[in-house]
């Protein structure tokens, strides 16, 4: 028998229901079953299902964690897990089977969730929409016609249709606050290294990359990031500690924040019409709340941010490529990886080890300037994307040349990579939809490893503006 009313609760609320003996963790992975058959037909967000093994664990010893006995999901890029396949969304790598879990992957059992699968990703989760030659193109649940934005978009489009309540995501350039965005979610880019890259041994991305949630409440990415948000030993980067857990910082007041806002983009094009609209009642609203808002951009030399990154961001992408190809044995065929992924692959490998070194030099020296412009402000408003969700096939790897490919990424997704380089935590909010009713994300910006002020602003937010009664059209 399962348990119909699955969709309505967080996660925090199912393992309530779990621990007061309402429910069985056996009674929610079967509705978790019948929620992802139902829906992925038409969504292709879940692309590897492990039904028998969540029945299994469903029945054995959970561990007596926050979120004992929800069911879970996690994006198919890098992250193992024991006896699953890790295929980076790429044909190249759809051999690999992880013969053991996971660091952060310990981690997120040790909260007691159950695994259910792995969801979508394009392909080494370079683009910011969901869509690839070998897992297919991931839809969002709001309007399936529309991409669930990427790379973590096969994550966002499942929890957004009520298939898990949270699911993991990582995010290099923006790819848990676009998804996040684009489906309706609350998506936490946590600060560099406050969930550690393991158990690689070795520094992904220069710390670019960060894993977390995404999460349809507040209190379940603040509850997550409480259970795995410690350093291991020897992390590259380890995050100054925490003054409290953070689900204390989300019963906490805010007070009254010094709020800066912009729409300003790299290339100082507007915005869409709708998506500055919508940035303006965000700031209205903050201004309502008591907040001292003021009008005013980062005043950072994008352009020199961006020509600085590319070099590191190339020679990354060949070092990595590098280390899957010594472990599956052999180079690529020429059908295995998708057009953008060949030129990312050839422009990386011409990078010599002096550029890659400079690139990280000027890099971080750019980046001081983006911390500099937090010394007077709390958070920095912006939103997640430049206009309204395209519809699939706009942003497809497969479809469009890599050099037009990359000028409408930059056209949708201008605001979210500088803190990936800077390593600041960066928030997506829900607070918007566009007037074809997509959702349309707003973006807040800390001090670097300033969660907590992020998380007591969300928490007022989600009071004041709840998005939790907003359900996509494919929901029941």
């Amino acid at each position: 028998m399962s348990f119909p009313e699955f969709a309505d609760y967080d996660g925090l609320g199912l393992a309530a229901l779990v621990r007061s003996g309402e429910v069985s963790p056996a009674e929610l992975v079967e509705a978790a079953i019948e929620r992802i058959e139902r829906h992925n037909g038409a969504l292709n967000a879940v692309v590897y299902k492990a039904y028998d093994e969540a029945r299994a664990a469903a029945k054995g010893a959970l561990p007596d964690g926050p979120f004992r006995g929800v069911p879970f999901l996690i994006k198919d890029l890098g992250m193992p897990v024991a006896g699953w396949p890790r295929s980076y969304g790429s044909r190249f790598a759809r051999d690999i089977v992880d013969q053991e879990d996971g660091g952060l992957t310990a981690r997120y059992r040790a909260t007691g969730v159950i695994p259910m699968g792995k969801t979508n990703t394009p392909e080494y989760g370079i683009t910011g929409t969901t869509e690839g030659a070998y897992l297919g193109a991931c839809r969002n649940p709001w309007n399936p016609e529309h991409i669930s934005g990427g790379s973590s978009g096969g994550s966002a489009s499942a929890v957004a249709a009520g298939m898990v309540p949270l699911a993991h995501a990582s995010d290099g350039l923006g790819s848990i606050r676009i998804p996040a965005a684009i489906c309706g979610l609350v998506g936490m880019k946590v600060t560099r290294d406050r969930n550690p890259n393991m158990p690689d041994g070795f520094d992904y991305a220069a710390g670019f990359v960060v894993d977390h949630v995404v999460s349809r409440t507040v209190r379940d990415s603040a509850a997550m990031l409480d259970a795995t948000g410690y350093p291991e030993p020897g992390s590259p980067y380890p995050a100054p500690p925490k003054a409290r857990p953070y689900m204390e910082e989300i019963e906490t007041s805010p007070g009254r924040l010094r709020i800066a806002w912009s729409s300003e983009t790299p290339s100082g094009k507007p915005v869409h019409p709708e998506v500055q609209a919508a940035l303006e009642r965000t700031a209205a609203l903050l201004k309502g709340l008591g907040h001292e808002v003021i009008e005013r951009g980062l005043g950072i030399d994008y352009r020199a941010l961006y020509t600085a990154r590319a070099p590191l961001s190339g020679a990354n992408f060949a070092a990595g490529m590098a280390r899957l190809i010594d472990q599956i044995g052999r180079e690529p065929e020429e059908d295995e990886l998708e057009p953008l992924t060949w030129a990312s692959l050839k422009g990386g490998r011409k990078v010599s080890g002096a550029d890659a070194l400079r690139s990280l030099q000027e890099l971080r020296m750019l980046n001081r300037r983006t911390l500099a412009a937090f010394e007077d402000i709390d958070v920095y408003l912006s939103p997640v994307t430049g206009a309204p969700t395209p519809k699939v096939g706009y942003i497809d790897p497969v479809a469009v040349e890599p050099r037009e490919l990359n000028r409408r990424q930059a056209q949708v997704f201008p605001f979210t990579p500088p803190f990936n380089f800077s390593g600041q935590p960066s928030l997506s909010l829900p607070l918007e939809q566009s007037s074809d009713g997509l959702p349309l994300g707003m973006m807040f910006t800390g001090r670097y490893s300033d969660e907590a002020t992020l998380f007591r602003l969300a928490a007022q937010l989600e009071k004041e503006a709840p998005w939790a009664g907003r359900r996509p059209a494919l929901w029941n």
